[in-house]
């Protein structure tokens, strides 16, 4: 049954949960406007039940409990912290499945262009690959939905495409030389999702592995890649987690775990209701010569912080980049039989010097979450930022090396954004897309040729004789920018590697963009030039 709330009721989850804050310290006796009928809400009763018990029974209209106790739940978490969340049922798929390592679908990456779904890549072995859906093949049809040239929000086409393991889905599709339009019935199966975005040799020494969140498989993958590395020579490692916003801490402090020996503090953490805890190594470790260098910015997060925390408090290796987020508080989930969940902040992760990851919380939710947007106005993206020399912050490792805390890791050695390049010119450009579009439509038109080369080095060296940028430019007047020479020098070597880049991931994916991209990557270049002068030494003022 559906029924007609009227706007007043809309303020009902506000006032009940001030009503709930400022608690009931005797019973209240509530008497309606005939003073026929009474309730009592005494204090050894449920205030919340009681409450809403009387609302459902008195209230002017007709309130459905269900939505009442929805709304009500996140208003009195506002008055916690930031991460104490409440997950409706349905909603918590969507916001576990990118930790859980797979999804049930058809396994495609796509994009939309032109108001169409264009395949870009097929996940190794996945569904659609066995049965013969190619990159660059255009979907027309989902079942019997025309999902072309209609405008159709991405969102509609994933949960069309997604499904139970074992269900089928019947896909039409446009191939490029092929006329007509050939139909596929794909049978839906478990879909990996990979955190290890790539793991390649720089040199005949040097690995370098990106992480792009902690999910459920992280460890394994990176066992998987230190150990393919090793075998090639790897002595040291640029591990790179910027943007990587965090998950599953087990899965941090395991990596951390090949680096640390037997008995050193990886993390611990403690809270008013939860002792303190402390993760150490184990005598497992597989990169215990491995030298280490971690990349972090300001999307590093939690499981990321922990992780470079424990790298550095132990004198392991140097955190190259800009200060992390300052995401260090722990939730436990708890479920409700409806299918939602509860994530409630229960403690707090400490670096193994005593550091709390956390940054203060105390001013709301939304000056919490503006911060970056404070930190990028005051120049900290540029400059190192004021709290790098706060003393009443300053801790020491048993190294003698200096660390500060106040929310977040600081890094050794600060690499400011990157702004070489940046024009007139190629704001327009990419802010309409133009550089992935341009980019795109070569990969779909060259795929043939593209497709002989199996490594990054080999589409960059055929590209560099293709003259990209003079066609890129004449892309771009076609889709109305002008032409500006003089910012188009100065921007030439940040687009023409940008534009390879892109192509290359059309061909080859992460394997063919990194490489590539990392030319003009200035923290990835300066991490290289310091990974060969030894594990850690004292970097304080090294800004």
């Amino acid at each position: 049954m559906r029924f007609r709330i009227k706007p007043s009721s809309a303020f009902l989850p506000l006032i009940l949960a001030i009503v709930l804050i400022l608690g009931m310290l005797i019973g209240v006796k509530l008497v309606d406007r005939s003073g026929d009928r009474s309730m009592f809400v005494y204090p050894k009763t449920d205030k919340l039940s009681g409450v809403i018990n009387f609302i459902e029974m008195e209230y002017v209209d007709k309130v459905s409990r269900e939505d009442l106790v929805e709304k009500t739940i996140p208003e009195l978490l506002k008055n916690l912290d930031p991460h104490s969340v409440y997950i409706p049922a349905s909603d918590l798929q969507r916001v576990t499945e990118p930790l859980e390592g797979n999804f049930e679908g058809i396994g495609i990456q796509f994009n939309m262009l032109n108001d169409t779904v264009v395949v870009i890549q097929t996940i190794s072995g996945g569904p659609s690959e066995r049965i013969g859906i190619m990159p660059g093949d255009r979907i027309v049809m989902i079942d019997d939905s025309l999902v072309a040239g209609v405008d159709m929000p991405d969102t509609d086409i994933v949960s069309m495409l997604r499904g139970l393991r074992g269900t089928t889905v019947t896909v039409g599709v446009k191939r490029q030389f092929i006329p007509g339009m050939m139909e596929f019935e794909i049978k839906r199966d478990r879909i990996p999702l990979y955190s290890v975005d790539v793991a390649y040799m720089i040199d005949d020494e040097t690995g370098y592995i990106k992480i792009s969140q902690f999910s459920r498989t992280t460890f394994r993958e990176y066992m998987e890649a230190a150990e393919r590395l090793n075998a090639l020579g790897m002595k040291k490692l640029i591990l790179d987690l910027r943007g990587n916003g965090g998950g599953y801490m087990d899965q941090a402090t395991s990596i951390a775990d090949q680096f640390l020996d037997e008995g050193k503090l990886i993390v611990y953490t403690e809270g008013q209701a939860s002792p303190r805890s402390d993760v150490k190594a184990t005598s497992n470790g597989i990169n215990l010569d491995t030298e280490i260098l971690v990349m972090m910015d300001e999307w590093s997060a939690s499981a990321s912080e922990i992780l470079a925390g424990a790298i550095q408090d132990n004198d392991r290796g140097m955190v190259v980049g800009r200060r992390s987020f300052g995401k260090g508080l722990v939730q436990n989930q708890t479920m409700f039989s409806d299918g939602s969940a509860l994530r409630l902040t229960v403690a707090r992760y400490y670096t193994p010097t005593g550091r709390s990851i956390q940054k203060p919380y105390d001013a709301g939710s939304d000056d919490y979450f503006n911060d970056l947007d404070r930190r990028f106005l005051h120049g900290e993206f540029d400059a190192a930022d004021s709290i790098r020399f706060d003393d009443s912050l300053k801790f020491v490792t048993p190294g003698g090396n200096v660390v500060y805390g106040g929310g977040g890791i600081m890094p050794d050695v600060f690499v400011p954004r990157d702004t070489a390049g940046i024009t007139g010119y190629y704001t327009q450009v990419t802010r309409q897309g133009l550089v992935y579009r341009f980019a795109f439509d070569y990969s779909d038109s060259n795929r043939a040729t593209l497709s002989r080369f199996d490594e990054a080095g080999e589409i960059s060296a055929y590209l560099d004789r293709q003259g990209l940028m003079d066609r890129f430019v004449e892309y771009a007047e076609d889709q109305g920018i002008a032409r500006k020479t003089s910012d188009i020098r100065k921007s030439y070597d940040i687009l023409h590697t940008q534009i390879k880049a892109y192509i290359a991931r059309n061909i080859i994916d992460n394997e063919g963009f990194y490489p590539i991209i990392s030319e003009i990557d200035q923290a990835f270049q300066k991490s290289v030039s310091l990974i060969g002068e030894g594990t850690r030494r004292n970097l304080t003022h090294a800004y």
